[in-house]
């Protein structure tokens, strides 16, 4: 059965004392270890290490020429290729313009009587200046043979 009364403080103590001073040892005892770890696994490394670096130049001067060549296809042979294939994508995509036939039918045809009512002004004004003129021509013939016709009486008894 476990007490529920408060150990004394000193007892607490003293087991807290005791697990810090354990804690301290076996980090002591830790870093002793991975100090002579780490003496003996440092040539190893280094010598991984420039294993490491030998095969990366090795793969980079293997694979320079092989970029180049990509490079060189996709430039020349790829790139015109899929730039077509996406001009005629962009253009089966966009929507067809909306036409504006019966718009312009209607335009074509108000231009057309327009066009017609101007001609039809044009001529009646053109007549009707004609009227005028004849009508001015006339008048002074026909006072002229009014007038001989007075003068033609006047003289005989």
């Amino acid at each position: 059965m476990m007490s529920i009364r408060r150990k004394p403080q000193d007892e607490v103590l003293s087991r807290f004392g005791r697990v810090r001073e354990a804690c301290r040892h076996g980090a002591e005892s830790w870093r002793q270890n991975a100090s002579g770890a780490a003496d003996r696994i440092a040539p190893a490394a280094q010598r991984t290490r420039d294993v490491a670096s030998d095969r990366i130049m090795d793969a980079r001067g293997w694979s320079a020429p092989r970029i180049e060549n990509a490079a060189r296809y996709v430039e020349g042979g790829l790139a015109p290729r899929v730039g077509s294939f996406l001009s005629d994508v962009a253009g089966r995509v966009e929507p067809p313009k909306p036409s504006h036939r019966g718009r312009n039918i209607t335009v074509v045809m108000l231009a057309a009587v327009a066009a017609v009512g101007i001609a039809g002004a044009v001529m009646t004004k053109r007549n009707s200046m004609q009227s005028l003129m004849d009508d001015d021509m006339s008048q002074p013939e026909h006072e002229a043979s009014a007038k001989s016709e007075a003068n033609s009486h006047a003289h005989t008894p």
